[in-house]
């Protein structure tokens, strides 16, 4: 029986890991493995913490190798571990856990892969909380924290890491200023007309810049948290959060406490040994190869798979460096550079230039070499350009058609033929994972494969970065052919199913499903009682296909909808009653100032849709300032109709051509209490001067003076979507019904937490004109279906126990049970009962 040696691992990261997969490929039985892993989560893709700040994926979706992983190959997995020590004279390696309990393991082959850190500024107030770096997951979760208590947020540095922060943050809605000390951002990978291009797309997008600014200190406040950043000029910005991205350097600390050779990190040779200890090795952001250490994921890789070549004992493969390219997305603008792509006084340049569409292209050449290249909006000839780069390719023969990329060079293909097509299978794709177009093909092939999901499960390809996920897409497309159009790809409603929205929706339609606890059972859930972020889809999806039928489960409703209205960051509740279209008496007006009286609460404000907001309710307090101020609920917690915004129409104004504030008022009416995938905002104009801004709402009419035109798929938010032109019809009964089976259309086929103007991209304009306008029959069904669900809706506010409001939340916790009724679900609290 052969005994395994054992190997140790520091460092839990995308690197290590990729060397313990390389290893357990080629030599499965060879070693005993221990990883020690400082975070307290299995190995995830770090470069994707970027759209889980955004909101665009959750953590569970970036995991690369999860806890089943490490048992199914006897990995022994020490998580939330940091090693203190290691004694080469004993080939021991020590660690700690959170709780303090101490760890040995014995080694025989020793990996460092500890990765970097994120430099910080030497600077004052840089000890202050709501001050972060971004690096891991901890960081990430602490900024979606801060996002929904704070509202100005600064990012100092501006490269990719900087803007990918200010992206997420931006998106979670706080106003956000980018601090860079360059003149252009990204200025390693761009050159200045490329990143001046940059920063004037994200600017449109409401992102913020304070370019060659010298941060001088950090300001706090009495609680000693971050409240402004100031500059050497004098000049401050407010801060409630200071994120640095200002770099990283390689953790070392641990090998100079072993006394290992350090320099630029630790010092390795071809093999990823150390110089300094035979058994012991380095891989990742920590190593320092040839006097460089890569901070890319491509380079990391290469060295994985040489090390674990070296590691099986089969005595081939060196790791001579790489040459590097940099292709990125930041934040939905594609980049890429390699080589020398700034130029010189020996070298000459070819450009293409066109702003207005918001494409850059910048290629060096040097000894009819090409030895740089710089691509902004359009990369898809990246990967070409930097193997001509790579290979030293003479361009002479191609020069007239270089710039407008391989697939126009009539090499091996013809003009106007799709990169993917003009590409040999030799081609190298995915260059972090090293995945060429002829192993991408053969999977599909082989495998059957038919989305994204699937190439990317059994190659890799595009797994990392992503960067080159539009070319995947055309292999895809071009092996596949019409098949690939047919299956579209799907995204899973969460990590406790593999199912995506729409075959979830179909389901339960198909298959009558009524309740949580079916649909789980039925479509054999992962998690068998689903998740924060399924349940909710679950339950809306149950009560907009089934209105009546389904079991509505309020404890799969987010809090504010549970609480009837909103949260604030201090814990207390934000309370609007609805105002029809915006219109109010003087008795309303009355009875919100006692109720603000005798409540004390702080805050008063009118709302950006004519509403009256009143901040800082207790919940306590909740039920007794809704019956106090006897108005209906406003919904604004709800994923619901929010507001009716209208101008005072020819009622009022001389201009106005049709009565707006009844129209609004009327639509209100229609439409209030209506629950849909995402919250909604009408708004009616009584003329085209549009005064209720009804051109950014998800239904805007707008009075002209032959009837009313209708206007859908606005949005008014982060980022300002203008609403599409739908119809023009004469009369108010017509702007119902359209508006009707338009949210009912919306409300059968959109997917949870989908916004009008996602929908109507994803399905289609025409889509939505076809079933709505087009199909006469087919809209009055949908107006007829919507009045059906919508009558006899309670009140949340004054018919609780039908609308199923647990009156049991409003009662503050007290040293001794506090008597309750039973018998109402929506009572207020007990006399008896003491607030906390």
């Amino acid at each position: 029986m052969v005994t395994r040696s054992r190997l140790v691992m520091v460092g839990n990261g995308m690197a290590g890991v990729r060397t313990l997969e390389e290893l357990l490929k080629i030599a499965p039985d060879r070693y005993d493995i221990t990883v020690f892993g400082a975070e307290p989560h299995p190995n995830y893709n770090r470069i994707l913490l970027s759209p889980v700040l955004a909101g665009e994926q959750q953590l569970s979706q970036i995991v690369l190798n999860d806890w089943s992983w490490y048992r199914e190959h006897g990995i022994q997995l020490h998580a939330g571990c940091t090693v203190t020590a290691v004694d080469r004279r004993r080939r021991l390696v020590r660690g700690v856990t959170a709780a303090g309990q101490a760890i040995e393991a014995g080694y025989d082959r020793l990996i460092l892969a500890t990765g970097s850190k994120p430099f910080m500024l030497p600077i004052a107030g840089s000890e202050l909380q709501g001050v972060l770096a971004y690096r891991d997951i901890a960081d990430t979760e602490a900024m979606i924290d801060a996002a929904a208590k704070y509202q100005h947020a600064v990012v100092i540095g501006g490269g990719l890491l900087g803007l990918e922060a200010a992206n997420g943050l931006m998106k979670r809605g706080m106003q956000v200023t980018v601090v860079h000390g360059a003149e252009w951002l990204m200025e390693r990978q761009l050159d200045r007309v490329a990143g001046q291009m940059l920063q004037k797309a994200l600017s449109e997008r409401g992102m913020r810049f304070l370019m060659q600014a010298q941060t001088q200190e950090l300001l706090g406040n009495e609680a000693d948290r971050v409240r402004a950043v100031r500059f050497k000029d004098g000049s401050e910005v407010p801060a409630d959060l200071v994120v640095m991205a200002v770099g990283i350097r390689p953790n070392t600390a641990l090998a100079e406490s072993m006394h290992l050779h350090v320099n630029r990190g630790i010092v390795v040779g071809d093999t990823l040994q150390t110089t300094t200890d035979a058994r012991i090795y380095a891989v990742g952001e920590c190593a320092a190869h040839r006097g460089i250490a890569y901070g890319l994921v491509a380079p990391l890789f290469e060295q994985g798979k040489v090390l674990a070549n070296h590691l099986a004992e089969f005595g081939i493969g060196r790791y001579p460096g790489s040459q590097t390219s940099t292709k990125l997305k930041v934040t939905g603008i594609d980049l890429f550079s390699a080589g020398d792509f700034m130029g010189g006084p020996d070298t000459e340049e070819i450009l293409l230039s066109d702003p207005a569409s918001g494409q850059y292209k910048k290629l060096v050449l040097k000894d009819d070499k090409l030895v740089g290249a710089c691509l902004y909006g359009n990369t898809v000839d990246g990967s070409w350009y930097f193997k001509l780069l790579r290979d030293a390719r003479p361009v002479s023969d191609i020069r007239a058609t270089l710039m407008f990329g391989e697939s126009n060079i009539g090499e091996g293909g013809h003009a106007g033929q799709s990169q993917a097509a003009a590409m040999p299978d030799t081609a190298e794709v995915c260059g972090c994972n090293g995945v060429s177009k002829g192993a991408i093909c053969k999977a599909i092939k082989d495998k059957g494969l038919f989305t994204l999901d699937e190439v990317r499960r059994h190659t890799k390809a595009s797994a990392s970065c992503g960067s080159c996920t539009g070319l995947v897409e055309q292999i895809l497309m071009a092996t596949v052919g019409g098949a690939y159009a047919a299956t579209p790809k799907t995204k899973p409603v969460c990590a406790c199913t593999d199912h995506g929205h729409q075959a979830l929706r179909d389901a339960i339609r198909t298959h009558h499903l009524l309740s949580k606890e079916a649909v789980f059972a039925f479509m054999e859930w992962k998690t068998p009682d689903g998740c924060p972020s399924c349940r909710p889809a679950v339950n809306y999806y149950l009560l907009s296909t089934w209105p009546k039928e389904a079991q509505d489960d309020p404890q799969s409703r987010a809090i504010n909808e549970r609480s009837h209205a909103n949260i604030q960051k201090d814990g207390t509740y934000s309370v609007i009653p609805r105002m029809w279209g915006g219109e109010t008496t003087a008795d309303e007006l009355r009875r919100i100032a006692d109720v603000v009286d005798k409540y004390q609460i702080p805050t008063v404000k009118v709302t950006g849709g004519q509403r009256i907001d009143l901040l800082g309710v207790k919940k306590e307090d909740l039920q007794n300032v809704w019956n106090d101020i006897g108005m209906p609920s406003g919904h604004a917690y709800a994923k619901a109709l929010r507001t009716v915004k209208t101008c005072v129409g020819s009622e009022w104004c001389r201009m106005g051509t049709q009565g707006s504030t009844q129209m609004g008022k009327d639509l209100e009416r229609a439409f209030v209490g209506m629950h849909a995938p995402h919250k909604l905002k009408f708004a009616v104009s009584g003329c085209p001067r549009n005064c209720a801004e009804s051109g950014i709402k998800d239904v805007g009419v707008i009075g002209v003076d032959s009837g009313w035109e209708m206007y859908i798929a606005g949005n008014g938010g982060i980022k300002t979507e203008v609403a599409q032109f739908f119809t023009k019809v004469k009369t108010a009964a017509e702007v119902l019904e359209y508006t009707g089976a338009f949210m009912q259309l919306y409300r059968e086929e959109g997917w949870y937490l989908e916004r009008t103007v996602h929908y109507v991209a994803r399905v289609g304009l025409d889509h939505v004109k076809k079933k709505v306008l087009d199909d006469a029959a087919n809209r009055q069904a949908l107006w007829a279906r919507l009045q059906q669900a919508l009558a006899g809706e309670p009140d949340p506010w004054f018919e609780g126990e039908r609308a199923r409001v647990d009156a049991r939340q409003f009662i503050p916790i007290v040293p001794q049970a506090a008597p309750f009724d039973a018998q109402s679900t929506c009572s207020r609290p007990a006399a008896s009962a003491i607030s906390s």
